[in-house]
């Protein structure tokens, strides 16, 4: 079977820890093919196929819930962030460099 781009996209979120964010570009640098945007687009497909993907964790590049607005209600995606221990405040992380996760520590983790 072939693996598509947004199938790749949905495999890095899959991994990115509880209480820990990534951005839309850290994906798309590691998949080393595609732009945020593009990763964007996955996971605003991955809510219209219902898809289990934890896309609350995919912030902008400053921590900025962009993606808010895609969930269900406009809160949820900070509601699922705050659940899981990452504070949030006006649609931002909290210490966001301190909760920011690349997904080369997958990698770096399997060493």
């Amino acid at each position: 079977m072939n693996t598509t781009y947004f199938d790749a996209v949905y495999d890095v979120v899959r991994v990115i820890p509880k209480g820990r964010v990534t951005t839309y570009g850290a994906i798309a640098d590691f998949l080393a093919l595609g732009s945020a945007r593009m990763v964007g687009w996955a996971l605003r497909q991955s809510f219209e196929e219902a898809l289990p993907i934890p896309a609350h964790r995919v912030v902008n590049r400053v921590g900025e819930l962009t993606g808010r607005l895609h969930f269900s209600t406009p809160t949820l995606m900070a509601e699922r962030l705050i659940a899981e221990g990452t504070l949030v405040e006006d649609n931002q992380v909290v210490e966001f460099k301190g909760r920011y996760w690349h997904p080369r520590e997958m990698e770096e983790n399997d060493k």
